[in-house]
């Protein structure tokens, strides 16, 4: 029976406001990469493109190559998408280990500093390999940081509905995140020219990628107050704690568990990387200037008129006309910044979704159930929306309809991922608690699910870049995992009403 109306302490509310904290900073974090793919790749790749060109390659072989759907613009957006997930997969279960090992507390700490500063350290990379290997040491930040959090809010409220609601809200702060990162992304792309230059130039996408390290901010004067999870501290101390092991996820008691909260978990994050998270790729204003310019008719008016304004003003200050490469830089952050506004109803709806699930854990028993409400009608808006932008891309007056449809899509997908958060503290013990939702988080989500986005981006490949091509793949690909994780969660176990001890 739980008990109603029970008040939190200052420590506990202390360790909402961290666990809250890094959440919105978990979606922070990932969702930069989307929004920054497209100026990044163009920016350090013109230094190959070059060195193509004093090898002897035409300028148009060259320049189709690294233009958006271009071979090696296609290979590099994979690998930015998915090997980070690779890496953050298979550390991040290490983190999950490490996590009954050591303490929630501990590695939850060290998780945050290391994405974020290493997220501020890639705002200054000057080549895609370090971009990439900055952007697994993030990856591995955040899928440590997931596993470590929800473990300690569930293990420090052992009433049922106090636990679904503060697990319910702290995880809303992920959405928060992500109207964050949209925010962050307007706000440089409009004040970029006014900040210090980096490497000589003023791109948003490294002053947003720099922003990475606001999180370490509050941790550092937060840290020396936070508590360790009591029941692990109590179990540990009394020499009580078992060693947790990765074979004994898939022993008789644990293995349906196991197996299907990895594979219905992963549905759930390929529904947002094969579609949803390709949205600034499908809009966003590519090749402006050209006979091949491509992606949204607003996004590439918003372009062209950034670009004429800045021209006029040159003009009227008695400057040379704005070379080239300049008036790149203008129309790639007049398109980032009206492509985040974009995304940010994206989050909004998914802020929504979160809350929702949040009131209606403690209301439906059955988890299944729980799930059910945001997966089924997600089955059908999230595809057909999707197939819907791939026809109406060549109408500026469609963008509202987009705003409209994102928010709705958000709100069925993004409170999905709060249910995993309230799920799976409930169906692995404590001493293999971090490890068991380490597999599911990691392996399922970071792994299997985002590899919808490599499949994406390799399905609709196409030169010159079709944007309607990646909607619609992504409409399939997406409709896929939700297909194959509405089916599966008729197995999902049924979790016990108190944590298992």
């Amino acid at each position: 029976m739980s008990t109603p109306n029970l008040k939190l302490t200052r420590t506990q509310w202390l360790i909402c406001t961290i666990a809250a904290i890094g959440f919105a900073f978990d979606i922070y974090e990932l969702l930069m990469l989307p929004l920054i793919i497209k100026p990044a790749i163009a920016a350090l790749s013109a230094p190959l493109i070059e060195a193509l060109l004093k090898s002897g390659t035409p300028a148009a072989e060259a320049a189709a190559l690294w233009s958006p759907g271009g071979k090696m613009y296609v290979h590099w957006a994979r690998m930015l998408f998915f090997v980070p997930a690779i890496a953050g997969g298979v550390f991040g279960l290490l983190g999950g280990y490490l996590t009954d090992r050591l303490g929630r507390r501990r590695v939850l700490t060290f998780s945050i500093l290391l994405y974020a500063f290493a997220a501020f350290a890639s705002g200054y990379v000057t080549s895609l390999p370090w971009l990439l290997v900055l952007r697994c040491l993030v990856f591995i930040g955040v899928c440590v940081e997931f596993v470590a959090a929800v473990a300690w809010l569930a293990e420090l409220f052992p009433n049922r509905d106090q636990r679904e609601k503060v697990l319910g809200y702290t995880q809303a702060f992920s959405s928060f995140g992500g109207l964050l990162v949209g925010a962050m992304n307007v706000l440089a792309a409009k004040i970029a020219l006014d900040l210090p230059a980096i490497h000589g130039g003023h791109e948003a996408w490294r002053y947003t990628l720099i922003s990475g390290v606001i999180p370490a901010i509050p941790l550092i004067f937060i840290r020396p107050f936070l508590p360790e999870s009591p029941e692990w501290q109590r179990k540990r101390d009394a020499g009580q704690l078992k060693r947790a092991s990765l074979a004994e996820l898939f022993s008789p008691e644990l293995r349906r568990a196991t197996i299907l909260t990895t594979l219905v978990f992963a549905a759930s994050y390929g529904i947002a990387f094969g579609a949803i998270q390709q949205l600034p790729q499908i809009l966003g204003a590519q090749r402006v200037g050209t006979p091949t310019e491509a992606g949204h008719a607003a996004m590439i008016a918003t372009a062209k008129a950034a670009v004429g304004k800045a021209a006029t003003a040159a003009k009227e200050a008695g400057q040379p006309e704005l070379p080239a490469g300049k008036k790149r830089q203008i129309a790639s952050n007049a398109s980032d910044e009206a492509v985040a506004r974009v995304s940010i109803w994206q989050e909004i709806g998914g802020l929504a979704g979160r809350f929702a699930l949040a009131i209606l854990a403690v209301r439906i028993i059955s988890r299944r159930a729980l799930l059910r409400v945001f997966q089924i009608p997600a089955l059908i808006i999230v595809p057909v929306f999707f197939w819907w932008i791939s026809t109406t891309l060549n109408n500026p007056d469609s963008l509202g309809m987009i705003k409209v449809g994102i928010f709705i899509a958000g709100f069925f997908t993004v409170a999905q991922f709060s249910f995993w958060g309230n799920y799976i503290p409930m169906v692995f013990p404590l001493h293999l608690r971090g490890t068991g939702e380490s597999f599911a988080a990691n392996i399922g989500g970071r792994v299997l699910g985002t590899a919808a986005a490599w499949i994406t981006l390799t399905l609709s490949a196409a030169i010159p870049p079709s944007p309607a091509k990646i909607a619609v793949v992504g409409a399939c690909v997406a409709g896929a995992y939700i297909l194959i994780g509405a089916i599966l969660t008729h197995w999902l176990p049924e979790p016990k009403e108190q944590l298992e001890p």
